[in-house]
C-alpha cells in the first residue's frame, strides 16, 4: 500500500539561495545523480516565483506588514516536500499525479489559516525516479493585540510549529484532506517529528542533493585551464601593491615635511607677537621720553621726534 507523504523542513535567510537553485533549477550540475536533465522541461510549477525567495520573502514582508523579529538564526521559511511512491504515481497516471499535486497546494494553503499569498513557490518535479512537489511558504501566525484588539500577521516558525504533537496533527489533517479527495492512500507511519525514515525518505525525494547543495551553497569550482591567466593577473596586481606603497612612504614624507614646516610656522608666528608687543611698548616709552623733554626743556614735541627718527635710520 501507498503512503501520503508530507515532510518539513525549517530554512533561515542565509539558506534561500540554494534552496532557490535547487528547486528552480538553476544550477548547472546536481549530486543527485537521480535527476535527468533531458526530463526537467516535465517540470512545473503550481505558483511561480519570479524572483529568487529572499526577496519574495522581503516583498511579502513589506507589501503585509508582517511583525516579528528577523536575526541571523531565526527560521523565516519552510518546506514541505509532499510525494508517495513512484508505483502509486505510475498507476494513477499523468493527469491524476496534478491533480494529487494540486490538492496537497490547497491543503497547504488552508492549513493554519496560512493564506495562498504566503505561499512563495510550489515546484512540481518530474526528473526523477518518484514525482514530489517542493512547496515553500513563509511561516506566518494570525494575532491580536490584547489591549487595542487589533489583528496583525507575524512570522513565527516556532509559534506556527508550537506543540510537541504539531508534526502529527499535519500528517493527521494532510491525510484526512487526501483521503477526502478520493486518493486511496494511507497515513504516513509516525516516527517523532519526522512523517517518513530518512532512508526512506533518500529513495523517493532528492533529500541528499537538498541537503548537498545547502551545505556547499558558497563553493566555487576552480577553473584549472585560466591558471596563466590567473597567476599573470596576479603578478600585476603585486606591482600595482607595490607601486601604492612606494607612493604612500612618499606621502608619510610628505606629511613629515608639512608637520615641521607647520610647527615652524606657528613658532614664527609666535615670535611675532613677541616682536609687536615690543615694538608697541618701545613706542610708548619713546611717546612719553618726548612729554618729558617737552616740559623739562620746553623742547618742540615733534622737532624731537624728528631727532630721534632720524637718529634711528
Amino acid at each position: 500500500m501507498s503512503y501520503a507523504i508530507i515532510r518539513n523542513a525549517n530554512y533561515k535567510k542565509d539558506n534561500l539561495a540554494g534552496l532557490y537553485k535547487h528547486n528552480e533549477r538553476k544550477n548547472t550540475n546536481y549530486s543527485n545523480k537521480d535527476i535527468n536533465k533531458n526530463n526537467s522541461i516535465k517540470n512545473y510549477s503550481i505558483k511561480s516565483c519570479n524572483t529568487t525567495y529572499l526577496n519574495a520573502l522581503k516583498k511579502l514582508i513589506q507589501e503585509n506588514n508582517l511583525h516579528g523579529r528577523i536575526i541571523k538564526t531565526t527560521n523565516v521559511v519552510c518546506e514541505f516536500i509532499i510525494t508517495s511512491d513512484r508505483e502509486f504515481f505510475e498507476e494513477i497516471g499523468e493527469e491524476e499525479t496534478k491533480r494529487y499535486f494540486k490538492t496537497a497546494y490547497n491543503f497547504v494553503s488552508q492549513y493554519k489559516d496560512l493564506g495562498e499569498k504566503y505561499i512563495i513557490s510550489a515546484k512540481v518535479h518530474m526528473d526523477e525516479s518518484t514525482p514530489h512537489l517542493h512547496l515553500v511558504f513563509v511561516p506566518v501566525i494570525h494575532k491580536t493585540d490584547k489591549k487595542s484588539e487589533k489583528k496583525f500577521e507575524k512570522i513565527a516558525c516556532s509559534e506556527y510549529w508550537k506543540g510537541k504533537d504539531s508534526y502529527r496533527q499535519l500528517q493527521d489533517s494532510f491525510y484526512e484532506y487526501i483521503k477526502n479527495a478520493g486518493f486511496d492512500l494511507e497515513r504516513g507511519k509516525e516516527r517523532k517529528i519526522e512523517h517518513l525514515s530518512t532512508e526512506k525518505l533518500k529513495q523517493v525525494t532528492d533529500y541528499d542533493n537538498i541537503k548537498y547543495e545547502l551545505e556547499n551553497e558558497k563553493i566555487k569550482p576552480f577553473d584549472t585551464k585560466n591558471t596563466a591567466l590567473i597567476i599573470a593577473q596576479n603578478q600585476q596586481l603585486i606591482k600595482y601593491v607595490n607601486k601604492l606603497k612606494l607612493q604612500l612612504s612618499k606621502s608619510y614624507k610628505a606629511i613629515d615635511n608639512f608637520e615641521k614646516l607647520r610647527n615652524k610656522n606657528i613658532n614664527l608666528k609666535i615670535e611675532n607677537e613677541n616682536l609687536k608687543r615690543e615694538n608697541n611698548r618701545l613706542k610708548k616709552y619713546i611717546s612719553k621720553t618726548c612729554e618729558v623733554v617737552k616740559y623739562l626743556f620746553e623742547f618742540p614735541v615733534d622737532s624731537f621726534k624728528r631727532i630721534v627718527n632720524n637718529f634711528i635710520k
